[in-house]
């Protein structure tokens, strides 16, 4: 699968992406319930941050959970096996080149997966077969162009770029949200429909502030400080700077908003 996974497979990599699902459930996955006996393909699955809440959410459909990574689809099992849930097997495969027959699947789902690839369209194109004729697909993805907050800083604007340009040159794209309806209709879905999801977060929402302003946002792009400093992208400095005043926007007179992108479609 080409691209690479620019935030690292580290445990603490992993409870962030934790920290994210069980804050954005309500937003992201509300709406995405597959009825009893649905053969449904999360393709892309990572630590299964998201499988959790798929699986929770469509206790009855047959979920097959599928990863490149051998040691996010061992993080996965182990998280499954622990909340208990029963309706899900997971398998390596390369989005690629999986080997299942056409038609093989009712539903497909992919969330915070097309960034990372060089080939999105291509991606969406290989799945489509996998579907039944008139089965869905629903891709999520984040922009992070889209992140505004109070105070601003140019120098948390920058640290932000960082992790863009550092994301491009992996081979991803972390500005992917806005695209979805022309990578998703460009390869061949139809009715195709986008829906932005904001976060909003301010000091009345102090959940929010811990959940997705401090622990998933701000800690990701925390997470590629050495990488940014060490390509001469920021001065170790200013790096830190810009950091400090992410974590600023989270204080009880910051404010912090960034929109997610949830596209569906059918075969």
């Amino acid at each position: 699968m080409s691209g690479k996974y620019v935030h690292g497979y580290t445990e603490r990599e992993a409870e962030r992406l934790s920290d994210q699902a069980q804050t954005l459930t309500g937003l992201l996955h509300d709406d995405t319930r597959y009825p009893a006996g649905s053969r449904v393909l999360e393709a892309g699955c990572g630590t299964g941050a998201q499988t959790v809440i798929l699986a929770r959410n469509s206790p009855e459909a047959r979920i097959t959970s599928v990863d490149i990574s051998e040691v996010s689809l061992g993080e996965a099992k182990k998280r499954v096996e622990i909340e208990g849930i029963t309706n899900v097997t997971f398998e390596a495969g390369d989005i690629f080149d999986l080997r299942y027959e056409p038609g093989s699947f009712d539903h497909i789902f992919l969330c915070f997966v097309l960034e990372h690839l060089a080939e999105p369209h291509r991606a969406l194109e290989q799945l489509r077969p996998l579907l039944r004729e008139g089965g869905t697909i629903t891709v999520i993805e984040g922009d992070h162009g889209s992140a505004y907050f109070h105070p601003d800083s140019t120098h948390a604007r920058r640290a932000i770029g960082c992790l863009v340009d550092l994301q491009r040159e992996m081979g991803g794209n972390a500005l992917i949200g806005r695209e979805l309806y022309p990578l998703v209709a460009g390869a061949g879905y139809r009715d195709v429909s986008v829906s932005p999801r904001m976060v909003y977060v301010d000091g009345s929402r102090p959940d929010l502030v811990r959940g997705f302003t401090r622990l998933t946002f701000t800690a990701m792009v925390e997470g590629v400080g050495d990488d940014a400093v060490n390509r001469g992208m920021m001065s170790r400095e200013d790096w830190e700077r810009g950091i400090a005043d992410l974590y600023r926007t989270s204080e009880p007179d910051g404010v912090f908003c960034y929109t997610f992108f949830k596209a569906t479609g059918r075969k």
